[in-house]
């Protein structure tokens, strides 16, 4: 844009300004350095009518000077972080403005379009008005939400789905924060109003995490600091992690294991408590079943229901290692699967009234469910092609 150009916009958006203030269009055009015939040719060009107030824009987006600024310096040949710098911006500000501008990926690309500032900043005013209708306002969408979700599929992995399972259906797609937000807020879109109990903590709203319980500290323990380095990248299977959910009073039990690998689930039956000789006894068998290459080692937190771990190791040759106290991410995995288990068995309920075969349902459902972090496959098929020697399997 030359001097002249931009002298023009700043005089006419004065010139506006003035009009709505109620002076004439002689003084109006006086006041800016313009003749009256030039006042004319602007209230002609919009018609006659007075326009708006431009919407005061924060300063966190792109204005229109901005925009025109990017326009010049791309003509220029500057690239995305030289433009960046020159508007005092982040290159993937930048970066972003100008993918907005490239033509749909479905559509046939022939070469990359010059950027334009003016629709630029038109789109991005309707991108930005206030309310937006719900993208879940489209029923089929919504459909496929509520189905996945009385499975019990978390936002994110329905999000995910969606995204692999509808190529191009942009009505189709839908980010997890957006089903959260209409959990969250009765009346956004056709999603039923009690669907949020669908979620693994059952809330109808978002609050705050709570502290973590203080557990008791064991001795004759190794520490996770000493786990083979392999465990740490998941690229060598057999390592796994594992915890207690407990019910009313802590009064009953579930053992929970989780392969850090493939994200495979075991749960482990506590129909006689949760004390250390009865999580020995139940574990042994448990740990017994899989096969050898998949038992190189445990984590656990300092809880003392696992006073005995030295005869588990006797007994199954399973290395157990202990978390440092209050560190519950050192078993993310395992802190992720407690959370999602909620679902099935929430807090104050007594988890003994469960049989071997509801957990072995449990479990194979959990396994069922495609994760993220293995890229969109499931534990069981993971486990699968793991046990297969199929080159497919995924690590993370």
């Amino acid at each position: 844009m030359s001097m002249w150009q931009q002298n023009q916009m700043e005089r006419q958006a004065r010139f506006w300004e003035l009009i709505r203030q109620g002076k004439t269009n002689t003084a109006a055009c006086e006041a800016v350095g313009v003749e009256r015939h030039q006042g004319y040719r602007w209230r002609k060009a919009a018609g006659g009518r007075i326009p708006l107030a431009p919407r005061v824009v924060s300063g966190r987006f792109l204005s229109l000077e901005e925009r025109l600024a990017i326009a010049d310096l791309q003509r220029a040949g500057k690239g995305v972080r030289d433009i960046a710098a020159g508007l005092g911006r982040s290159p993937s500000t930048i970066s972003r403005e100008l993918t907005r501008q490239q033509p749909c990926a479905a559509l046939p690309r022939r070469r990359s379009p010059a950027y334009a500032p003016y629709a630029a900043h038109k789109r991005a005013e309707l991108r930005a008005r206030r309310p937006k209708p719900s993208k879940l306002e489209h029923r089929p969408l919504a459909a496929f939400v509520q189905e996945k979700m009385d499975l019990k599929w978390s936002p994110q992995q329905i999000s995910d789905e969606l995204a692999r399972t509808h190529v191009g259906q942009v009505e189709m797609q839908v980010s997890h924060e957006t089903i959260y937000q209409a959990l969250y807020v009765q009346g956004r879109g056709h999603l039923r109003a009690d669907l949020h109990k669908q979620l693994r903590t059952g809330r109808a709203m978002r609050r705050p995490r709570g502290s973590a319980g203080v557990k008791a500290n064991l001795t004759d323990v190794i520490s996770i600091s000493e786990r083979p380095a392999e465990a740490d990248d998941r690229a060598v299977p057999g390592h796994w992690e594992g915890d207690l959910i407990l019910g009313t009073n802590c009064r009953s039990a579930i053992g929970t294991l989780v392969e850090r690998t493939t994200r495979f689930v075991l749960l482990v039956h506590l129909p006689d408590g949760h004390s250390a000789p009865a999580v020995r006894d139940a574990m042994i068998p448990a740990i017994s079943t899989l096969p050898e290459q998949l038992r190189r080692s445990l984590a656990w937190d300092r809880g003392t229901e696992l006073a005995r771990h030295r005869d588990i190791t006797l007994a199954t040759g399973l290395d157990i290692y202990f978390c440092d106290p209050h560190s519950p991410w050192q078993r993310g995995s395992n802190e992720n699967i407690n959370g999602l288990l909620r679902q099935y068995f929430p807090k104050s309920t007594d988890l003994s009234a469960h049989t071997p075969e509801e957990l072995a349902r449990v479990a194979a459902e959990l396994n069922s469910r495609p994760r993220r972090t293995l890229g969109g496959i499931t534990p069981a098929a993971a486990m699968q092609a793991l046990l297969s020697q199929d080159p497919v399997a995924t690590t993370a």
